[in-house]
């Protein structure tokens, strides 16, 4: 297995990124891997910091994509920057993951425009976990990939999140909800009344029904769906909430759980191959858990059972044609 590691994305890059490969490394001395960026900058400041790339393939690559950069802009203009050569790699599987904590937008545009969605699969979705009190974290999608959603882009969201569930997090029969103002299936908005039906129609996945705001914590759903937009500002008060008792000295077990980087980041859910995209501030160990969330998703064989679903499904949709 090579799982590749954009070595210059991140507010702390390429240090933290070269600490956490070192580290994963050592957690995880089967997994090869392949890090992308300057070369000189990675070498230079291994040597700095004495620390041991023996093992590490390292893939030179003259430009950087920088946070600020337009996505669809940067990834046509630097196509030798360490994101558009990982993911060139990931498309002719030289590598069979690939992650960064750089610049998001480049994530997924990269991850549709050169490594592809798979057939089937109209709008790929961004993942977050979301922290329960079983001490087993849930999936909340989309967050933020897709900022419009029609129905049927909902229903992909709760399939492909089932899918990753089931593959990955190992649940069983994982109950999906559709997150709402309203328990009711006739409250909410348009997208959300006909979302509710559709879901409540979809035999590929086990429909809870609406959940609101405030159960979004509950063991009640392994899966949460919802259109980007409103699951961006959902991570994103969260994160805001956490760090604000965090600054008060809040001490909690469960709150601990809202520290990103017991998480690693967010895959992208729907295309050919695990892409992961990470927080901008990540340090070292979450890079490593980067690298074990990327192992993870290539040992479940993930992307080869969403393809096989979605083919199904078409076949299905043929058939009844």
């Amino acid at each position: 297995m090579r799982i590749g590691i954009d070595a210059m994305g991140g507010d702390y890059a390429p240090l933290e990124a070269i600490k956490g490969a070192v580290l994963a490394k050592a957690e995880f001395p089967s997994v090869e891997l392949v890090m992308f960026g300057v070369q000189s900058d990675i070498e230079n400041i291994a040597n700095q910091e004495n620390l041991d790339l023996s093992g590490i393939t390292i893939v030179h690559c003259s430009q950087v994509i920088e946070m600020s950069e337009h996505p669809v802009k940067a990834l046509a203009g630097k196509r030798d920057s360490s994101i558009s050569v990982g993911f060139e790699y990931l498309a002719d599987k030289k590598i069979d993951s690939f992650f960064s904590a750089g610049n998001t937008g480049a994530m997924l545009v990269g991850s549709i425009q050169i490594l592809k969605p798979i057939e089937g699969v109209d709008r790929p979705c961004l993942t977050s976990a979301i922290p329960r009190p079983s001490g087993k974290a849930g999936v909340l999608l989309d967050v933020g990939a897709n900022a419009d959603c029609k129905p049927e882009h909902l229903q992909q969201f709760a399939i492909l999140g089932s899918l990753y569930a089931q593959a990955v997090k190992k649940i069983d029969n994982p109950s999906v909800g559709l997150l709402n103002i309203g328990e009711e299936d006739e409250k909410g908005s348009i997208l959300s009344r006909a979302s509710n039906q559709l879901l409540r129609n979809t035999p590929e996945i086990n429909f809870f029904g609406n959940i609101e705001g405030r159960d979004i914590f509950s063991d009640e759903t392994d899966v949460i769906v919802c259109d980007g937009f409103s699951g961006n500002i959902v991570i994103k008060l969260v994160e805001g909430f956490y760090y604000q008792l965090m600054k008060r000295g809040v001490q909690d077990e469960f709150l601990n759980q809202f520290n990103f980087k017991h998480h690693g980041g967010g895959l992208v859910l729907g295309v050919k191959a695990p892409v992961l995209v990470g927080h901008g501030i990540s340090k070292a160990d979450t890079f490593l858990k980067m690298v074990e969330v990327c192992k993870n998703s290539v040992e479940s064989n993930f992307c080869a059972r969403v393809e096989s679903a979605f083919q199904k499904i078409a076949n299905q949709q043929n058939t009844s044609n």
